[in-house]
């Protein structure tokens, strides 16, 4: 199981990137996309959305089964990547060089919240 040691993760696995700007981005992480098996769609929380943190905010179907995406942080979605609504096997490919969504978080500090890669790969191996 890979976990990027550069990101923050959520408990319900969602893994959060800082960018250029003032927006984050999110994804799942590797540990999800297994769990999940092959990914075939992508829903897309809405852009200009307001995302509560840890509420439904999106699905991802696999051939198994289908996952809530649950908001990292507390924000407004600004841009959604489309190529996954072509391609939505690239996050089991790359989970960490795919993202789902962007946002500006509410409250930046509140990626302090999230669990570090360390914390993150405690959590998953108590639940496994």
């Amino acid at each position: 199981m890979k976990i990027d040691k550069n990101l923050q993760y959520s408990s319900e696995h969602l893994w959060v990137a800082n960018t250029e700007s003032e927006e984050l981005i999110a994804g799942i992480t590797d540990y999800a996309q297994d769990l999940l098996g092959d990914i075939v769609f992508v829903e897309f929380p809405k852009i200009g959305a307001n995302l509560t943190a840890g509420e439904s905010c999106g699905l991802v179907e696999s051939v198994k089964t289908g996952s809530d995406l649950h908001a990292p942080l507390d924000g407004i979605v600004t841009e959604v990547n489309s190529s996954l609504q072509v391609n939505p096997e690239q996050i089991n490919g790359s989970p960490y060089k795919t993202w789902i969504f962007k946002f500006k978080p509410t409250n930046p500090d509140d990626v302090k919240n999230l669990m570090d890669a360390y914390n993150y790969e405690k959590f998953i191996g108590d639940i496994s």
